[in-house]
């Protein structure tokens, strides 16, 4: 029987055509496209600028100011893999530099998203380690205390469970469940495309209330439309 803690060497991912799609899509379409659902948050701040990465998430779960779990979960990890870092507590320690940074990506991990923090922040921009975390924190960690890898976690208040689909830029970080990937990116695609549509029409200078047909929305909330500023209210 495993013990408390475990790593799970082998997991189920889904195919990479699907992730490339998710990928293409980005976090805030992909958001909505599954219903508003599976954003991570807006603690979770990009190291670097204009990256826009996904893949499948291969999860830790450590004791705060304690690293020694990463270490044990690099093996685990595939090329195109995100490692997904939390801990037990809340903690901003940098529980991740550029020498895990390295041995990830020896191994084409493309990057990290962790709710704790992350140090050496301009070394990981340089070498191209893409990392999304809550901190930057010169604070450093030990490795001594047990955990688990590839096993569910909760990110951001979201459950992320080991294969599901980490997609991560500018505006943060969403994650698809691995059932849903293939639903989530077909349903991205079409609101992309609708979305090219009413970017031509709102270029042409017709008005989003009128394209939307907001102002029966309006009326109903009973907002008018007066020429020039309303009078003041008699005191």
């Amino acid at each position: 029987m495993p013990g408390r803690h475990v790593v799970v060497r082998n997991i189920a991912r889904p195919e990479q055509g699907v992730v490339a799609r998710l990928a293409e899509a980005g976090v805030s379409t992909v958001h909505e496209a599954m219903g508003r659902r599976g954003f991570a948050g807006t603690e979770l701040r990009p190291n670097q600028q204009n990256i826009r990465i996904a893949g499948p998430a291969v999860t830790v779960s450590s004791h705060p100011g304690d690293n020694l779990m990463i270490h044990a979960a690099v093996e685990t990890c595939r090329p195109g893999d995100i490692l997904v870092v939390t801990t037990t507590s809340p903690s901003t320690d940098g529980m991740f530099g550029e020498l895990l940074a390295t041995s990830l990506a020896a191994r084409g991990v493309i990057g990290l998203v962790t709710a704790a923090g992350v140090r050496d922040a301009a070394e990981l921009r340089e070498m191209k380690f893409h990392v999304w975390s809550r901190a930057v924190s010169a604070q450093g960690t030990v490795k001594a205390s047990p955990g688990s890898v590839n096993v569910p976690v909760t990110l951001g208040g979201v459950r992320v469970c080991p294969g599901d689909v980490i997609v991560a830029d500018d505006d943060g970080v969403v994650v698809v469940p691995r059932q849903e990937a293939v639903q989530t990116a077909a349903q991205a695609e079409k609101r992309t495309a609708k979305e090219a549509v009413t970017r031509d029409v709102l270029r042409s200078g017709e008005l989003g209330v009128d394209y939307y047909g907001l102002r029966a929305r309006l009326a109903q909330l009973g907002v008018s439309y007066v020429d020039g500023a309303p009078s003041a209210p008699e005191a």
